[in-house]
């Protein structure tokens, strides 16, 4: 599809409140590899080196080594120095970092806060689709101009289809969003899609990653373009922006950053912006120690770091697909996790003296529920697996009991929303079998989508 069309099909892409940039050569960062150290002049686009190497994520290399807050703007916006963004777009929302006397008795850590990221508007927390995801959905989008040419395409296993496809509906951005039929539950919204914003969705023994190679293809097309996941930088900045509310109300770096991962972008977005923060030399010079977790049995990352290899262990597709669908935290179920890419979780665990650390279904119930008790607001699975994990590492005295410690809840209060507003189930505008995946006619099938 070329971009003539896409531009007769839906017409061009609505004005933003505010342009910052207006062209790649004016934008205030560059992009570094980090293997050959190239620097990149931006299109909004670039999610590779261009130079032969072993595979390497590009960081964002900002003009200025301060943090600076913009009061004006919108949600994460307020962190727009350190964004790689050309414009801002409507209906951002960002993290809400705080303390509860509850929590800290609980855990017995005097200096626990806690990240929030969703719903939960007695906090001040409105991202509207419940998850952290949203904070990469508006900077991915931000990052591209208005003359986006085509169409994005983004995989998900869930939280990340729900957050682009309200991102790019509310925003009129063309957009084709491929998941596992599992994780369709959570596109549910107040009222319809923007035309612009199509659904695909896989049936069968499907998961994440099948969405991932399919993503691939599609985005090979004319007239799509690839969204990228851990390897756009909008992405992990985004995600970032989490550490950097935090710093700003705690006003200083954390010694200990607790999250639950499938593929590691978030964390290795707030281990790229501390690196940052040391470098601005105000909130501390000393990286959070990552302590990430994984929901058994489905653990890959978790058996590789302790078994001490750079290498991620292979399972085994069929094997992978059962362990996925006996997890209660569905979101972590990236089998092909950035782990051992240069720049990735491994290399994020090792500079930060971290750990990987696993909580069981059962554990990470009744931690939700602990929680859930104690703060008044309902968590995702994927949050239960972290407070688990950060519950166990302070009994058995794994982390300094005086130490300030960041609890991040990726997802919080879908309950709590869908109670609030009467949200309607979406429907997927096309489903792919999994004996589907590879075949030439799904891609024809996904273009008619946007005739």
């Amino acid at each position: 599809m070329e971009l003539s069309q896409v531009r007769e099909a839906f017409g061009e892409t609505s004005t933003p409140e505010r342009e910052v940039v207006m062209n790649s050569t004016a934008r205030h960062y560059r992009l570094k590899c980090q293997d050959c150290e190239a620097s990149l002049v931006d299109n909004g686009l670039i999610l590779e080196c261009p130079n032969e190497h072993s595979p390497a994520l590009l960081i964002s290399d900002y003009n200025g080594a301060g943090l600076t807050f913009d009061s004006e703007a919108e949600g994460l916006y307020r962190y727009r120095r350190w964004l790689p963004i050309v414009r801002e777009l409507k209906g951002a929302g960002r993290t809400v970092t705080y303390r509860s006397e509850r929590l800290s008795r609980i855990t017995e850590l005097p200096h626990l806060w806690i990240a929030f990221n969703g719903y939960w508007p007695e906090r001040g927390a409105a991202l509207e689709t419940a998850t952290f995801k949203e904070l990469e959905a508006y900077s991915v989008l931000a990052r591209l101009t208005r003359e986006q040419p085509g169409i994005l395409v983004v995989a998900s296993a869930g939280n990340t289809a729900a957050a682009f496809a309200s991102a790019c509906s509310k925003n009129k951005i063309a957009c084709l969003i491929i998941i596992p039929e599992s994780g369709l539950h959570r596109l549910q919204y107040p009222g319809p899609l923007d035309p612009r914003v199509k659904i695909v969705s896989l049936t069968g023994f499907t998961d994440y990653y099948d969405a991932i190679t399919l993503a691939e293809r599609v985005s090979r097309q004319d007239g799509f373009i690839a969204e990228g996941g851990v390897k756009n930088v909008g992405r992990r900045d985004g995600l970032a922006t989490t550490m950097l509310n935090a710093v700003e109300r705690i006003e200083r770096i954390p010694e200990y950053y607790f999250q639950a991962v499938g593929s590691g972008s978030g964390a290795i977005a707030v281990h790229e912006a501390a690196k940052r923060l040391i470098r601005d030399g105000r909130y501390g010079r000393s990286l959070p120690r990552l302590m990430l977790s994984q929901n058994l049995p489905f653990a890959p990352m978790y058996f590789s770091w302790k078994s001490g290899r750079r290498d991620l262990i292979n399972i085994g597709a069929d094997e992978s697909k059962k362990q996925i669908q006996q997890i209660a935290a569905q979101v972590l179920s990236n089998r092909k996790p950035p782990y051992s890419i240069r720049g990735g979780v491994f290399d994020a665990l090792k500079e930060s003296q971290g750990d990987m650390l696993v909580a069981d279904n059962r554990e990470a119930l009744a931690a939700k529920q602990l929680f859930e008790e104690a703060e008044g607001i309902d968590l995702d699975p994927a949050s239960g697996v972290t407070f688990a994990t950060l519950l166990k590492a302070s009994r058995s005295g794994q982390i300094k009991h005086e130490a300030t410690v960041l609890l991040h809840i990726t997802g919080g209060g879908w309950r709590r929303s869908q109670l609030d507003r009467k949200l309607i189930p979406l429907r997927a505008d096309l489903q792919v079998a999994e004996n589907e995946i590879s075949s030439e006619r799904t891609l024809e099938k996904i273009t008619q989508l946007f005739k």
